[in-house]
């Protein structure tokens, strides 16, 4: 009887363990909006998504236009879940086209 109640006492603590676990794990997800999706970019400020395309370009050049090519990127039909890095990048790569044509 006392060996049932030992391994019962270990599973649930093990449940409890793997439950807090997962808790933070989906608490702990990160909000930052240069990982985020085109759906967090419309709802962020425009203080953040200026922010953003600074930190995701690297550069302050061009930043007025990289933020209103991924605004209107954001307002197409089906793209809240394009990543905002990859809207940024084909944003950043068609202004340097434009600026060497």
């Amino acid at each position: 009887m006392d060996f049932i109640k030992k391994y019962l006492k270990l599973f649930i603590g093990v449940g409890v363990l793997i439950l807090v676990l997962v808790t933070f794990f989906f608490a702990k997800r990160s909000n930052v909006l240069e990982t985020g999706s085109l759906k967090d970019w419309r709802a962020a400020s425009v203080e953040s998504r200026m922010s953003a395309a600074r930190i995701l370009v690297g550069t302050d050049t061009n930043t007025d236009l990289l933020v209103a090519c991924i605004t209107k990127m954001s307002q197409l039909p089906d793209s809240g879940e394009m990543a905002v890095r990859d809207a940024a990048s084909l944003c950043q790569t068609g202004i340097k086209l434009k600026e060497n044509l």
